[in-house]
């Protein structure tokens, strides 16, 4: 369902954007469930700081038509790709069977033992009987949801939700937190968001922050003109790599595989001083570790990996391993392992890239020291919690004097939002 227009509050009403449609209506079944279909709107240009915060008004004044969805029929997943492929591993962990998975290319994937055991098809191979009795779960990130899932009801598919509402509900037995909702919006919240809304370096900001707290807050998929969502340069946007030097001291803080490792030394074309990964996880460490063994000498010999988890304080708490990307400090975490806080470790980092499962937060306030003395790039995923909505970017803009900060999503689905600081002294 696509929203014409924004009801906007009497004052605001000039300072409104022009907002198109960006899909057309789903189509649910007569006996489909009572779920409202997502709500897709496209404004065509970018919010300057005053509309910004005119049209948080309105997400504030609003109430979300989702909740998270408990699997209480046969579960499909639509979507083969690395979304699909933690999905099927976060279904074998919570143990609800896999009755089917759904993708364009499912002749492809007949042979891949990943998906032994479960039935591939494409959507045009699907009995009737399975689009009306399935509980279909999408697991796409890398684009729009509410087009898909009004093609998967025009489809015939009668219950069609994103996979990540699926997992929310189940938060009681895995950890893994994308799917979070806001809930209510209090005034200190609409106050901290503001501010926020208004610190921001630029008006992409502001855009992809509003996107953000639309689907965290109503479920509703906003897009503004001018503010692509880019997948590519996650953690190294233009402004980033414009303030990268020959000399830098890379701390990948939740290193998982060396991805991001990796990637940063491809990005300054083997030039560094050096690295440091941290990763407590030993499933991943271990990958990371044989990722490294593959690098020139002249590189390997400049990086240290440290086998412990980060938080605000030294101490000990419970952590959940062997989860892949969603391995993180955890109540529900089998066993306690050590916690350093960066200001503990000796470091002197020019960039610290963070990404905690939601932990981000705790990491920052252990390395305030860090920060001041040494002045790093920051730049750190915000999605995992509702610290992201604005507490996050609030402690950083109010901890760090003169830097410059940008949020960038580089997904959908409320996921892959990072937010950016670079300290003025090394702007270009």
């Amino acid at each position: 369902m696509t929203d014409m227009s924004i009801a906007m509050p009497r004052a605001a009403q000039a300072m409104a954007l022009p907002v198109v449609p960006a899909c057309a209506p789903s189509v649910v079944p007569a006996d489909g469930p009572v779920v409202r279909p997502l709500k897709s709107l496209h404004f065509t240009g970018l919010p300057d700081a005053a509309q910004a915060v005119a049209l948080l008004d309105r997400i504030a004044a609003s109430t979300c038509a989702r909740a998270p969805r408990r699997v209480d029929r046969p579960l499909a997943l639509y979507g083969a790709g690395n979304l699909g492929r933690m999905a099927r591993a976060w279904c074998d962990r919570v143990g609800i069977p896999v009755a089917l998975v759904v993708d364009a290319q499912a002749n492809d994937m007949q042979d891949d033992p990943y998906w032994r055991g479960v039935p591939v098809r494409a959507p045009d191979a699907v009995s009737p009987q399975d689009r009306l009795g399935c509980l279909l779960a999408i697991c796409v990130a890398t684009a729009p949801n509410a087009p898909i899932e009004a093609q998967l009801h025009a489809q015939g598919w009668r219950d069609v939700v994103p996979f990540y509402d699926i997992a929310e509900a189940c938060r009681d037995v895995h950890p893994l937190s994308n799917g979070w909702f806001a809930g209510a919006l209090s005034a200190s919240d609409f106050d901290g968001m503001a501010q926020v809304m208004s610190a921001w370096q630029d008006d992409v900001s502001r855009a992809h922050h509003l996107q953000f707290i639309a689907w965290r807050a109503l479920r509703q998929e906003w897009r503004f003109d001018g503010a692509p969502v880019r997948e590519g340069d996650r953690f190294f946007i233009e402004p980033v790599l414009a303030a990268l030097g020959p000399h830098e001291h890379f701390l990948d803080v939740g290193a998982h595989q060396g991805e991001v490792l990796t990637r940063f030394i491809a990005r300054v074309h083997g030039r560094f001083d050096s690295a440091t990964a941290i990763e407590p996880d030993s499933a991943s460490r271990s990958a990371m570790l044989r990722v490294l063994s593959a690098l020139p000498e002249t590189q390997r010999s400049k990086i240290g990996v440290l086998p412990v988890a980060v938080g605000e304080q030294a101490g000990r708490q419970r952590f959940a391993h062997g989860l892949g990307y969603a391995s993180q400090l955890s109540a529900i975490g089998p066993e306690e392992i050590a916690v350093h806080s960066i200001d503990d470790l000796g470091l002197a980092p020019t960039f610290i890239k963070l990404h905690l499962e939601g932990h981000e937060g705790p990491a920052f306030r252990g390395a305030r020291a860090t920060l001041l003395r040494q002045r790093p790039i920051v730049a750190a995923t915000i999605y995992h919690n509702r610290d992201g909505l604005f507490a996050t970017a609030q402690w950083l803009m109010q901890h760090l004097p003169r830097y410059r900060f940008r949020l960038r999503l580089h997904s959908w689905c409320g996921t892959g939002a990072v937010i950016y600081g670079i300290p003025e002294e090394r702007n270009a």
